[in-house]
């Protein structure tokens, strides 16, 4: 796992493959991977979808590290350092840790969000998107079928329902 600057982490990625197939490193070092998972969000009442680094500053790495291909990886620009590294020496990640990790990744492109997130009735949230942003209320019944809500809100002091996506809600 190579330490990368915090953001740059698709620049540095880019700029090592580019080194790599300039160099004729490609048979050394055979993948080089950011960690992500997707997320879901809304804005202006639209569902996006974007790509979310489970590990922000970090690039695996798949190579063996003999002597030239370290200097090289620490040589491009954006890479800090190796994780792990104590006196010049390097410990690579387990086989374990690794499978863990591309598991994870796996796992997370699979499942959608919408799904991993079932509201209980009577369990408090707040409204994230909407004419009712920002206001708190309580579930009062969850259509699964159309990923729905109905959220009882308090108003003028009185309880108002208001039928909202699950992605326009999140649980306090």
């Amino acid at each position: 796992m190579v330490r990368a600057l915090s953001g740059k982490e698709k620049q540095v990625k880019e700029r090592l493959e580019n080194e790599i197939n300039r160099m004729g490193f490609s048979e050394l070092i055979s993948q080089v991977i950011i960690p992500t998972e997707k997320v879901y969000q809304v804005r202006k009442g639209k569902p996006i979808h974007k790509e979310k680094n489970l590990f922000p500053g970090y690039i695996l790495v798949n190579t063996v590290l003999d002597g030239e291909i370290k200097h090289f990886i620490k040589s491009i620009t954006g890479i800090v350092g190796f994780l792990g590294e104590k006196n010049g020496k390097i410990d690579p990640l387990r086989d374990d840790e690794v499978a863990r990790i591309l598991g994870k990744m796996d796992e997370l492109s699979e499942t959608d969000e919408e799904i991993n997130n079932p509201f209980i009735v009577g369990e408090p949230v707040k409204i994230t998107d909407g004419a009712f942003n920002g206001l708190n209320g309580f579930v009062e019944e969850v259509y699964e079928d159309k990923k729905r809500l109905k959220v009882m809100v308090k108003i003028f002091e009185r309880k108002v329902p208001v039928e909202l996506r699950f992605m326009q809600v999140e649980k306090e």
